[in-house]
């Protein structure tokens, strides 16, 4: 520092070293630094890079330090090494992390989707929930009834047909696939209750009807008139006025299926009532108008199709009579579809070849994440159980994601453990491998089973349906026990009833029972109801039964959180215990799982002990989880004396890694074979 003076002022002067500067005795002079610097007066800080590298070696690192010193300090091995350790410790981990979620990812089982996991509930619009007062139900009223299923823990709603329709099979003869039928609202209910379901968690499901439209509709109009587009999307043929019967087919409803129209001067094909011409399915325009119409609802936001009368899609194109099943029987006499062996009107070649179209179709629009959408099929086959299977598909093309199950709607031809296992064994031995089953109890076509199997029995056979490997169905009012309704001559509504009372199937589509207040809450704004109210809603109804924890519906949401919540129920072995003349017993078993069930249910007619102690892989004692009978929950048997009283079903949980199936593999079934690993709670294949 130098200390200058000016105008009496005093100040500060930085002195400037210059880093070139050498005395005289280093062999230079000070002239000679003077003039290699002239002009050149700088920031102490600007020094050359190098000097400042040779200045900085022997400090240790500091902050703010140059890019320079840094990289020489980074160099050092007392840095380096832990930071090559580190990093190539990344990489290893990286690589660990990678090569573990390909390994789950392998090894995991498909994931189940959501008709895997919920039960499907059927609801019949005309008789769900009456919103306006005309006596009808509506789709406003299903929206005010949504709660029900989610008290339910149901998360799939099939919905039947709510088209603008004469009304000639209550809905099923559609007039405007594309529109709402004014009796149960408009496309603005519609649309509100689709959004409604979908913020609720649930999945709607709708009919769907390809066989088949109302004499109203549109292309059978032009089709009467022979429209150049239009004048093949029926089935057609000559016939003659006075006695239109080009052959010997029988309708559903009994009589001639062909009628002749005089219009079009021919007759043509009906395979339901008069009212619903057949669509000819083997005229691709009718395929692709019946793809557009499915495009359609997928649009709009439908999560599935339950698709009607599959069966009868396709006819014979020769229309030659078919075989009478009594064949000394007059052919005048043959007036009802029992009466023929229908090898030309049915599950004709081609006919899933159409079925795999519409499946691709809902492919295209399950490609949105999360939004699946479902296709089951509805086929009444009867004992050719084979017919029904190929509705699955192959392993190398998909068709409807199962086809409805029926079987288990004989159960009330005989009540009883051999007869139950008979009919469950009909679909499980005959299931292509790999497949989900179901099983339906109760459907708008068939008696309640409360009425048809006996009121002893429906908790018993709620208690077999959510027990069952795969997907349950229930017609609406099952879960509280409904039954069916007496009606007089006067009072039928259903056109096959009004051929013959006795045909009628009214009885089991009685308006639903929500409290004991008028109308059963079906309809609470006038006093009218389409069919009668069956006189028990005063007790059997939803209202009182949600009090009561011993109830029919009480014991069906026990029982349907229980499926969903336990593992073995959604992912486990399904193995025959033993069956005999009342009781009809069943595993439930996930291999790693510690907790497996014993299902034993008594179908008889009278009280039984079972003897089970020849099943080694049991416990000595089992505890009662659930009994149909509220007074047996908890009950401790010995499992050579287990006691069920006629109608009663035990859901018995006990605990083990002794599995039943790996010794009995004739027993069990398995859709896709899954590990349970206890330890981390995960499940792989095995």
């Amino acid at each position: 520092m130098s200390l200058k003076k000016n105008s009496g002022q005093m100040e500060l002067e930085e002195t400037i070293r210059n880093p070139g500067f050498k005395d005289a005795d280093d062999g230079g002079s000070a002239a000679d630094t003077s003039s290699s610097g002239t002009g050149e007066r700088r920031d102490s800080t600007a020094v050359k890079l190098d000097a400042a590298a040779e200045e900085y070696t022997q400090l240790k690192p500091y902050a703010g330090m140059p890019k320079e010193v840094l990289l020489l300090h980074s160099s050092r091995a007392r840095y380096r090494v832990p930071r090559e350790v580190l990093f190539w410790l990344v990489v290893c981990c990286t690589l660990a992390l990678v090569a573990v979620t390909i390994t789950i990812i392998a090894l995991s089982p498909p994931c189940l989707r959501w008709w895997h996991i919920t039960p499907v509930y059927q609801v019949y619009p005309r008789s769900f929930k009456d919103s306006d007062g005309d006596g009808v139900g509506d789709l406003k009223g299903i929206k005010e009834k949504l709660d029900h299923f989610l008290d339910l823990n149901i998360k799939a709603v099939w919905i039947s047909p709510f088209y603008r329709s004469p009304m000639k099979d209550f809905g099923y003869d559609v007039e405007d696939f594309r529109d709402v039928d004014p009796l149960f609202g408009n496309m603005q209910d519609f649309e509100e209750l689709l959004a409604e379901m979908h913020n609720k968690g649930l999945k709607l499901i709708m009919d769907f009807i390809p066989n088949h439209t109302s004499d109203r509709h549109r292309w059978f109009n032009l089709s009467r008139t022979r429209d150049p587009h239009y004048k093949d999307y029926y089935v057609w043929t000559d016939c003659d006025p006075a006695s239109p019967k080009p052959n010997n087919w029988v309708s559903i409803f009994g009589n001639s299926s062909w009628t002749y129209d005089e219009v079009r001067g021919q007759c043509y094909l009906h395979q339901f009532l008069k009212e619903q011409p057949d669509l000819n399915l083997r005229n691709p325009d009718v395929v692709q108008e019946i793809i557009d119409l499915i495009s359609f609802w997928l649009e709009k936001g439908v999560d599935g199709f339950r698709m009607d009368a599959v069966k009868h899609m396709l006819e014979a194109a020769h229309l030659r009579d078919e075989p009478q099943v009594d064949p000394d029987m007059p052919p005048e006499l043959v007036t009802t579809e029992w009466d023929l062996y229908h090898d030309y009107t049915t599950s004709q070649v081609g006919l899933h070849d159409i079925l795999r179209e519409f499946r691709a179709v809902m492919d295209d629009y399950s490609r949105e994440p999360g939004r699946y959408r479902f296709m089951v099929t509805e086929s009444y086959d009867y004992e050719e159980v084979d017919k029904t299977m190929m509705y699955y598909g192959t392993p190398l093309v998909k068709e409807s994601d199962f086809p409805f199950n029926f079987y288990l709607l004989d159960l009330p031809l005989n009540t009883s453990g051999w007869w139950a296992k008979h009919l469950v064994d009909l679909w499980m031995s005959n299931m292509p491998s790999g497949k989900w089953p179901n099983w339906v109890v109760g459907n708008h076509d068939r008696p309640r089973i409360g009425s048809s199997a006996g009121r002893m029995y429906v908790r018993a056979i709620n208690l077999m349906l959510l027990t069952l490997p795969g997907t349950p169905t229930t017609y609406y009012g099952e879960e509280i026990g409904m039954e069916n309704i007496n009606i007089t001559q006067s009072q039928v509504q259903d056109p096959a009833g009004k051929y013959n009372v006795s045909l009628s199937r009214d009885p089991e589509r009685s308006p639903m029972q929500w409290n004991s207040e008028k109308n059963a809450g079906f309809n609470t704004q006038t006093n009218k109801t389409w069919l009668p109210l069956h006189p028990s809603y005063e007790t059997v109804n939803v209202e009182v039964q949600k009090e009561d924890k011993g109830s029919v519906l009480s014991q069906y949401r026990f029982l349907n959180s229980l499926r969903q919540s336990e593992l073995p129920f959604l992912r486990g072995w399904f193995c025959y215990v033993l069956s005999d003349t009342n009781v009809f017993s069943y595993l439930r078993e996930l291999d790693g799982h510690k907790e497996a069930y014993l299902i034993v249910i008594n179908f008889g007619k009278e009280f039984s002990t079972t003897d089970l102690s020849a099943v080694k892989e049991l416990p000595y004692e089992l505890r009662v989880l659930m009994s149909t009978n509220a007074n047996n929950n908890q009950k401790v048997f010995q499992k050579s004396r287990i006691q069920t009283e006629a109608g009663e079903g035990l859901v018995i949980r006990y605990s083990t890694y002794t599995r039943y199936h790996p010794s009995h593999p004739a027993q069990c079934y398995v859709s896709e074979k899954a590990c349970y690993l206890e330890t981390v709670g995960v499940l792989y294949k095995c």
